[in-house]
């Protein structure tokens, strides 16, 4: 499996997609579909219409990864949804939760980012 790191870009594909393209028809639909380039390193995330299957497809700099994972019972219960856009941004622990077959709006951890506030006895 590909590491997922917090600082890789996760786009999933909202709508289901024929799981038997590979990576060139996947590279087709990040370009017409989720109109985004499939070579700037971004994780992207297909389902198919069943829901029991995912594949990724990450572009490392010298090629394409492509990897699927069909789960051996039941489905991926939960998967993003946008009125407004085919595609759906997630953040890397979120997309481990979804990956796992749980629901990434849960998956908590502490912020990406926060100030920390010193005190002046501590800087000297």
């Amino acid at each position: 499996m590909i590491q997922i790191t917090p600082q890789m870009r996760v786009l999933v594909a909202v709508e289901p997609v024929d799981l038997r393209r590979g990576i060139d028809g996947l590279c087709g639909l990040c370009r017409t579909v989720l109109q985004e380039s499939p070579f700037t390193g971004t994780v992207f995330a297909f389902r198919g219409r069943p829901g029991k299957t995912i594949k990724l497809l990450v572009y490392d700099g010298q090629g394409f990864w492509l990897c699927q994972k069909r789960l051996s019972q039941g489905r991926f219960r939960f998967w993003p949804a946008s009125a407004h856009s085919p595609v759906s941004a997630l953040l890397a622990h979120e997309f481990q939760t979804l990956i796992w077959g749980g629901n990434p709006s849960f998956a908590q951890v502490p912020q990406m980012w926060r100030r920390l506030y010193l005190e002046q006895t501590q800087m000297n």
